[in-house]
């Protein structure tokens, strides 16, 4: 039986495509984003940094294996919207639980299927990620310029993600106390401190510098999570007021974050990096990582001169800055998800860098107080 294509995606530019529902068969409206990888659909779905964007997935089957209860990145699905070609409603994987369907359904989440994914993507590497609507095929047009017209960006998407309280990860015999600041974090974060026997506190937001403090961290991880990092001044001034006092380690939006605590610049890119087949240089080593990536913002090259931070990594594809590091203050961050690497397991030492400074500190502070 044939699919119904009665649910249409239009762009900013007016260009319209037709599909079939699958998800929640509710309206959005929201920017519009592509995503290169070739698997890992649940962990997108489920990632914070994707909250309010319709991600198009270049891979053309999505929906083949299922959603299981232990891979979701986050407790419940964030995305605006999911355009793919072709969607599998009958998974083969034995250990799924439900459809992907089934998810953003239970989340109001809308999915659009059948549609030409390569050329919406042409046309977002052309354009840029831009507005976009998901609604019924007999809307009038009318009508969806209309509101694509009135479309204005959210800039309270991390608060949307943030935890509203502190919640705590507790290891077996642990060795050191994080504090993570969550503006979006990701479970497997979580798990790759736990697995180095570190305790971490979750704080939100939200958390001031003195919080942060009394909390008598060995650590600061700042996480990933979505919007502008500019829409979030307090934390610059929290990562300005503690640096140097010990470790700090930053992903994606973390990273962008403390270059603005520096005093660096950040902009909005083109199309962004999204995505787990990026390749990155460590330009201490010379050596190149493939690296995943979700992040629509990047830090200004120029705006590091005249600031203590060192840019350690480079995008290869673009140039772009995707690492940066101050040696004095013990702080260091990365714009890729090194938790979440798509090729060699490389990128998951920087977890152990972490784990080592702060194991230094905590020596050194004991043969001082000895």
């Amino acid at each position: 039986m044939a699919e119904k294509m009665n649910r249409k995606l239009v762009l900013q530019s007016g260009q319209t495509f037709y599909g079939a529902p699958f998800g929640a068969e509710t309206d959005a409206l929201c920017e519009i984003v592509f995503n290169t990888s070739m698997v890992g659909y649940q962990e997108i779905s489920s990632d914070p940094s994707y909250v309010g964007q319709a991600v198009v997935m270049t891979y053309p089957l999505i929906g083949n294996y299922g959603m299981t209860d232990e891979d979701h990145e986050f407790r419940r699905a964030c995305v605006g919207a999911m355009i793919v070609r072709d969607y599998n409603a009958q998974p083969s994987n034995f250990r799924y639980a439900k459809t992907l369907s089934e998810i953003l359904e239970e989340n109001g989440i809308p999915g659009l299927s059948g549609v030409d994914t390569r050329q919406i993507t042409r046309i977002l590497r052309q354009e840029g990620a831009q507005p976009c609507l998901i609604t019924h095929a007999n809307t009038p047009e009318s009508e969806c310029m209309a509101r694509l017209g009135g479309y204005k960006a959210p800039h309270d998407h991390v608060a949307r993600v943030s935890c509203k309280r502190p919640w705590y990860a507790r290891t077996a015999k642990p060795l050191l106390n994080v504090v993570a600041i969550d503006c979006g974090l990701k479970s497997d974060i979580i798990r790759r401190l736990s697995d180095r026997r570190v305790n971490v506190t979750v704080m939100p937001s939200t958390t001031t510098a003195e919080e942060v403090l009394a909390q008598k961290p060995d650590g600061l991880f700042i996480s990933n999570g979505p919007g502008d990092p500019k829409d979030l001044p307090h934390l610059i001034q929290l990562i300005t007021a503690v640096r140097g006092r010990f470790p700090i380690f930053g992903i994606c939006l973390g990273c962008e974050l403390i270059a603005l605590s520096y005093g660096a610049d950040t902009y909005k890119m083109k199309t962004g990096h999204r995505g787990g087949n990026h390749p990155i240089r460590d330009l201490r080593s010379g050596l190149v990582e493939i690296c995943a990536q979700n992040h629509g913002y990047a830090i200004d090259r120029d705006s590091l001169s005249g600031t203590d931070l060192l840019e350690t990594h480079q995008n290869l594809l673009d140039g772009t800055v995707e690492g940066i590091s101050c040696a004095h203050d013990q702080v260091y961050a990365v714009q890729y998800h090194p938790e979440n690497t798509a090729g060699p397991q490389g990128t998951a030492s920087y977890f152990d860098d972490f784990v080592t400074l702060m194991l230094e500190n905590t020596e050194k502070e004991a043969a001082n107080n000895a």
